[in-house]
């Protein structure tokens, strides 16, 4: 007799804890996008009528597709425990279009519009480029170990998202050390929250008040909020075609900056596609980074200017039981949030301090299944693929002066976090290929990381030939060191 079909639900109570989580995520990188725009001399019209709702229509259709492709991988697997796919904006890929497109373009044009117009044109590139790029997503895939990928994330999560917000929890120290004792019992320890409320849920109700009640929030936060309610419609436009002529002809230096950052992003989608896969739901790499580069280039169309991917905090999601009711829920309250004008709004009433211990919990989650998802022997990788990450980390925070301040720490910062999930990528490989005696394979990855040193994908501010000569011979000299290895070993066995 045939399996009878599972009953695969449209929202669960786990949901809701993934809603809160994916939602307070993208919250913070969209609160960051107005501040920073604004601060740069876009006016309020562009950032909140323009850039925010095209980022939302990207986040909506992204997120209703991977609950879609959830649901459809229920069916063919005839269970009813598959987590969608979380989707965003990439946190590093919106630093370096913020300050790697947007502010030159500004001091360039010395025009706010038309510099929004070339940075959604380098958006709707971008997106085209990532698409393009999914044809040999699942060949890299299978190539690339998965220590090596899984390290680099990890890294991206130990920096980026538990430690910038374990730093954001302890800035209101009494109610951030609270919230995060709450996230670690109900969702580390899996303990049942006070009248069955979903732990996200209970933690900000809980911090939110208590914030309140001791003056760490003042009363100025809800007039604050109001200020930002309107109606901002989600309608296409064409600023992308008219921002192409001036991309491709005055502005071509941007694109040195999107192709790199489009395959960054690209090997972000595929390795947290890759972790999901190690946490027990396998989607297909190269239809990930297809829709992720889609929902990029239909957000540009709306006046979006920044890329999305298949988010790190997927594996959060997993570990907390979500199915795909949170993509759907957070899909369509984004939109609808960013119409009306409430996501500003909650972001000034809710303080940073009592969300940020969710996000602690994604990046914990994700450092563990790195190591959970590999044997013991490659504990190694992981822990190095990591370690490019702190530089970039220093970098993205320090913005344009990082190389002035952290000259006193190491000339190397700036140079090692240029191009780091290239570099985490190839080194973590080539440890992986090393502990597995493979030592022609751990060559081979030298001398990619050689090739991407001398076009400038690593160690370098920009795309050029010759562009890191002192890396190049670095990783060339990695890379004849294996081949001698790999001769020895051959002789030996003979």
């Amino acid at each position: 007799m045939a399996a009878a079909s599972i009953h695969y639900p449209w929202y669960k109570k786990e949901d809701t804890d993934a809603f809160f989580a994916l939602f307070q995520n993208n919250i913070a990188n969209f609160v960051i996008i107005a501040i920073t725009m604004l601060g740069m001399g876009f006016p309020s019209s562009i950032v909140y009528g323009q850039v925010l709702p095209g980022a939302a229509v990207a986040v909506m259709v992204g997120n209703f597709y991977y609950a879609w492709s959830a649901a459809r991988l229920a069916r063919k697997e005839n269970r009813a425990d598959v987590t969608a796919l979380s989707y965003g904006i990439s946190t590093p890929v919106m630093f370096v279009f913020l300050f790697g497109v947007l502010l030159p373009a500004k001091q360039l044009t010395g025009d706010a519009e038309m510099a929004w117009k070339v940075a959604v044109a380098a958006c709707f590139i971008s997106g085209a480029i990532e698409a393009a790029i999914s044809v040999i997503g699942r060949w890299v895939q299978y190539h690339l170990p998965r220590a090596a990928m899984l390290g680099a994330v990890a890294g991206v999560a130990l920096t980026f998202i538990a430690g910038e917000m374990l730093f954001k929890t302890l800035e209101m120290p009494v109610i951030g050390l609270l919230v995060l004792a709450i996230i670690i019992v109900g969702l580390v320890a899996r303990v049942s929250m006070p009248f069955k409320l979903p732990t996200s849920l209970f933690a900000i109700i809980v911090g939110t008040a208590m914030a309140y009640l001791i003056g760490d929030a003042g009363t100025e936060r809800f007039s604050d909020a109001f200020t930002h309610l309107g109606f901002y419609p989600l309608l296409p436009n064409l600023a992308w075609f008219e921002g192409l002529g001036l991309l491709l002809t005055s502005m071509l230096a941007v694109l040195t900056v999107v192709l790199p950052i489009t395959l960054y992003n690209a090997i972000e989608t595929m390795n947290n596609v890759e972790a999901m896969e190690a946490a027990g739901d396998k989607y297909d790499v190269r239809e990930c980074q297809a829709v992720d580069g889609a929902g990029t280039m239909i957000g540009a169309l709306f006046g979006g200017v920044f890329p999305t991917t298949v988010y790190i905090a997927t594996v959060g999601a997993k570990w907390m039981g979500a199915g795909r009711g949170y993509s759907l829920l957070n899909g369509a309250v984004y939109a609808l949030a960013t119409m009306f004008g409430l996501i500003a709004a909650l972001a000034a009433i809710i303080p940073v301090s009592v969300v940020a211990p969710i996000l602690v919990f994604v990046g914990m989650s994700m450092i563990a299944t790195a190591f959970q998802a590999n044997d013991t022997r490659y504990y190694p990788a992981v822990a190095l693929a990591m370690l490019p990450y702190f530089a970039n980390y220093v970098m993205t925070r320090f913005s344009r002066g990082a190389g002035e301040v952290v000259t006193d720490i190491s000339s190397a910062i700036v140079v090692m976090g240029q191009g780091a999930m290239f570099m985490a990528i190839l080194l973590g490989a080539m440890t992986v290929s090393v502990i597995d005696h493979q030592f022609r394979r751990a060559a081979a990855f030298a001398a990619i990381a050689a090739g991407f040193s001398f076009v400038g994908l690593m160690h370098a501010p920009e795309l050029s030939l010759n562009a890191a000569p002192e890396f190049v011979m670095g990783y060339l000299g990695m890379a004849l060191l294996f081949i001698y290895f790999s001769f020895q070993e051959a002789g030996s066995l003979r």
